[in-house]
């Protein structure tokens, strides 16, 4: 017999192969800039950010000169027979002095260093107590600093002066004069009063000048030379 043909069995469909997929790469997040940890500094959505305590960087100290001066070394000598420098300044009481209501008259204008100090006060003293010889010979007398009016007003009321002092703050009747140096003191230098008495005429010129004066007989020497 004839064997019985196999009848054709279907052929069974192998499961599909999928395509093979590309596995998803995590999308890189953008590295967020991290806060400065300094102080002062933030950063913050990608943009910097100052802060207000910032601290400036100080600029470098710098020393003082040791001798501060707005004024400058007077440089005019005066001479006998020189004009004498006008000038306008207040007394210890506050009223005005003119040099140009003194004409007709004898003047001793002494400069010194400061009030209440002992070779200021000697020779202020000198002054007081030969006040008489000096009006006797025609002439007032001024002393001139650049202490202030009530400075003044107290060195006077202390020792009972009977002349007036002239208030010179602004140095300028003392630089006129050509009293204002550079002084030296223990081997430091300085600028000061030049302690220095000018005897004017009655017409208003030099008549003498006594440079770097020594308080002890200065009074004598003024004296003489208004003769």
């Amino acid at each position: 017999m004839a064997s019985k043909a196999k009848k054709a069995q279907p052929k069974k469909k192998s499961p599909l192969k999928s395509k093979p997929t590309k596995p998803k790469v995590a999308a890189k997040k953008k590295a967020t800039p991290k806060r400065s940890s300094s102080t002062g500094q933030g950063v913050a959505s990608g943009s910097r950010k100052t802060s207000t305590t910032v601290k400036r960087a100080s600029p470098p100290k710098t020393k003082k000169p040791a001798l501060l001066s707005p004024l400058i070394v007077s440089t005019s000598e005066l001479q006998v027979g020189d004009p004498a420098p006008a000038f306008s300044l207040p007394d210890d009481t506050g009223n005005i002095v003119n040099s140009s209501e003194l004409r007709g008259k004898k003047v001793v204008v002494y400069f010194y260093p400061k009030d209440d100090t002992p070779g200021c006060t000697t020779e202020a003293c000198s002054f007081r107590d030969g006040i008489q010889e000096l009006r006797k010979s025609g002439a007032v007398v001024f002393g001139v600093s650049g202490d202030s009016v009530s400075s003044h007003r107290k060195f006077s009321d202390k020792f009972q002066l009977n002349f007036p002092l002239l208030s010179d703050e602004s140095k300028a009747m003392i630089q006129a004069f050509g009293v204002w140096k550079e002084k030296s003191m223990y081997g430091r230098k300085y600028m000061g009063i030049e302690r220095t008495t000018v005897v004017i005429n009655e017409d208003g010129t030099i008549r003498n000048i006594f440079p770097k004066v020594k308080v002890n007989g200065h009074f004598s020497e003024v004296l003489e030379a208004l003769r």
